[in-house]
């Protein structure tokens, strides 16, 4: 029997640039997502999100949308559970980054189409929720009771 991974990933725009984490996986090659993470046991989407943006970029930032719940199934049988959210930064933090992140990176939309052709792109839902973000697709951060 599997489990379900429960995960929390923010969408975070300044201007024509998203912020991006560059991490190494075991492969070849870095791969690029936005700030995004597992959630604790006793913390909800919205402070696991928080708390992953921090850790991850060391930028704060304010919540203002809840894209919806991502049920993404992996090659290799794993289930995630991934909530989306919408934020607008606020201040970057003086802050060392979590040691699994190499570099943050703000991207325009068609830099992070290009690492989406070269395969770079950690899954498929980054660019879903990026796309999600821009048609105006979100929800209000009421919809989530933690």
């Amino acid at each position: 029997m599997s489990c379900i991974h429960s995960t929390a990933a923010c969408v975070i725009q300044r201007g024509e640039q998203f912020l991006m984490v560059e991490e190494q996986r075991g492969g070849p090659q870095s791969v690029f997502n936005q700030p995004a993470g597992h959630i604790e046991p006793g913390e909800g989407p919205i402070a696991a999100i928080l708390r992953e943006v921090q850790e991850e970029t060391a930028w704060r930032v304010t919540l203002t949308g809840y894209l919806g719940l991502y049920v993404f199934h992996t090659d290799n049988g794993k289930t995630f559970h991934s909530h989306g959210f919408i934020a607008e930064p606020q201040h970057q933090l003086n802050l060392a980054l979590d040691p699994d992140i190499t570099a943050t990176h703000w991207l325009t939309l068609e830099q992070i189409r290009g690492l989406d052709q070269q395969a770079r792109l950690r899954s498929p839902l980054v660019l879903q929720r990026i796309s999600d973000a821009l048609s105006g697709r979100d929800y209000p951060l009421a919809v989530i009771r933690e």
